[in-house]
């Protein structure tokens, strides 16, 4: 079952479009919840494709903000300060497909626990830290091990990091998006 409404999925991507829209034009983003439940603070991330390629991906995993405010800031983040990719322009806007995932607060986890498809997972060793979504190990074709792995070459560490000293912690998400570009706005 679903946390949030089709409403509030809706009203969240739009709002993803709009923070991003008004961060190309300088304008002011006039934004507030429109229901308790999006004012919660939640830890949160959110992808941009265009033409089914990534084109960004930013987010939080602790709930440092209110759920709406921190899709504002992920989406102005994942489109100009993604550091993998060059700043969304104003031609790449109608093209943009919005994707978010709105997390569970991350938890230690047992290598054998992680359920793929069900977990997104963080590893941490000293200073390095590495995160994937749950939706990645699905994406790639993954199977538990290589999950790890992959998330531990994420934090730029061996790829057997999380059998020798990594912290693993697992979250799960609630992952949402659209199908068409810019598909909210209408």
């Amino acid at each position: 079952m679903n946390e949030y409404s089709d409403e509030e999925r809706k009203f969240l991507l739009c709002l993803a479009h709009r923070a991003i829209a008004a961060e190309l034009r300088k304008e002011e983003l006039d934004a507030s919840s429109p229901s308790p439940r999006l004012a919660e603070p939640r830890g949160a991330f959110t992808t941009l494709h265009r033409f089914g390629a990534l084109r960004g991906c930013i987010g939080y995993v602790v709930p440092l903000f209110p759920l709406y405010r921190t899709i504002a800031a992920t989406a102005v983040a994942a489109a100009f300060h993604d550091p993998r990719f060059a700043p969304v322009t104003v031609d790449e806007l109608a093209e943009l497909q919005v994707e978010i995932s709105v997390l569970s607060l991350p938890a230690p986890i047992a290598p054998e626990d992680v359920e793929v498809g069900r977990h997104g997972l963080m590893v941490t060793l000293g200073q390095a830290r590495g995160l994937l979504l749950p939706q990645v190990p699905l994406e790639w074709g993954w199977d538990r091990e290589k999950f790890l792995a992959e998330t531990c070459r994420k934090a730029n560490l061996r790829e057997d990091a999380w059998k020798h000293g990594a912290n693993l912690e697992a979250f799960t998400a609630e992952v949402f998006g659209e199908k068409q570009p810019a598909e909210s706005l209408r």
